[in-house]
């Protein structure tokens, strides 16, 4: 199961209380405070680790909780430390704050990390308080309260291309045929539920990853359809490949289509709209995907690939082109 949202609660360890203590032997003249400290709670740290592809493991445990300090004892012993909890997510995990609507971090790549709720501090054995003065301090300190708070984590698949598209313009079976993924593929809308990433490799030295998302309709910046489970994940991809069917099944115009998902795009975030993009007349065996590849042309003023990933035609040319616009923007950054 493709889990890319999922709230949590979480909560850190208390500190353990410091202790008051005196030593009493019978050998020993001169007594004095042996109170030990507390322990430091446990803290709740989130990481961001390679392997890890969804939030799922997360959906069945909605409380997480970190040990306790153990409090001091007499003979100045210290109370233990409690281990700190660690939750782990998939790079692309946005970190937020549920309550107060803020990203406490954006674990962008593995090996990121946030405390999201910090353990308690021990507390202080009355030996701590013995002083020239004060020979006999009664006085320690309990341990302090540990932060508990709701957090939602929020999966923004982290790719390098991302594909555009209507439902059915070939998405994923272009990148079964260029990748060693193997998405779901039917000729019935919304066949992409869920991201599927693919590697592709571009020649012995050079790949780049490549994003097959849900496809987009009329409305996706509101959320109507996989709108928004779309827009989310490909706002992080660099280079956009926008596929546009020659023959729809449900008889739309081709040209309207690619101006409606732009306008979706555009919509939701501008900035995702003015990325490189390359626009690509998918399934060229079929009768009209020329004469679509040039009205795509007129209309845009942009040169317009046409490619079939039942034949081959045109992919060599698709896969160099994504990778030197992909290439251009790691230059400029």
């Amino acid at each position: 199961m493709f889990i890319d949202r999922v709230t949590v609660e979480v909560a850190a360890g208390k500190g353990g209380d410091g202790c008051a203590s005196f030593r009493r032997e019978k050998y020993v003249p001169r007594g004095g405070p042996d109170g030990g400290d507390g322990g430091n709670g446990g803290s709740v740290i989130v990481v961001a680790e390679q392997g890890v592809d969804s939030l799922a493991s997360l959906i069945h445990r909605k409380h997480w909780r970190a040990k306790s300090g153990t409090p001091g004892s007499g003979s100045n012993r210290h109370g233990a430390n409690a281990q700190d909890l660690t939750i782990r997510v998939p790079p692309g995990t946005i970190v937020i704050d549920a309550k107060g609507g803020f990203a406490l971090k954006d674990l962008a790549e593995a090996g990121d990390s946030v405390i999201a709720a910090q353990g308690g501090r021990g507390g202080k054995g009355n030996t701590r308080f013995k002083s020239s003065t004060n020979q006999a301090p009664r006085e320690y300190t309990r341990g302090g309260k540990a932060e508990r708070r709701q957090l939602t984590f929020e999966l923004k698949v982290i790719a390098d291309v991302g594909l555009l598209g209507k439902p059915n313009a070939g998405k994923s079976t272009l990148l079964s045929r260029v990748s060693r993924a193997r998405p779901e593929i039917a000729d019935y809308p919304f066949t992409t539920k869920i991201p599927n990433l693919g590697i592709v490799q571009v020649d012995i030295d050079r790949s780049m990853v490549i994003a097959d998302i849900p496809g987009l309709i009329e409305g996706a910046h509101a959320g109507a359809g996989l709108g928004h489970e779309f827009l989310r994940h490909v706002e992080r991809t660099r280079v956009l490949i926008h596929l546009v069917e020659p023959m729809p099944m449900d008889e739309t115009d081709p040209l309207e289509n690619y101006l409606a998902i732009r306008g979706e795009v555009e919509k939701y975030d501008i900035d995702l709209a003015s990325r490189p993009e390359l626009i690509a007349v998918s399934k060229a065996e079929l009768p009209g995907a020329e004469e679509v590849r040039q009205q795509l042309a007129e209309a845009t003023g942009r040169e317009v690939l046409l490619f079939s990933s039942v034949t081959g035609q045109g992919l060599n040319d698709l896969i160099y082109q994504s990778y030197a616009l992909l290439a251009e923007g790691r230059k400029s950054s």
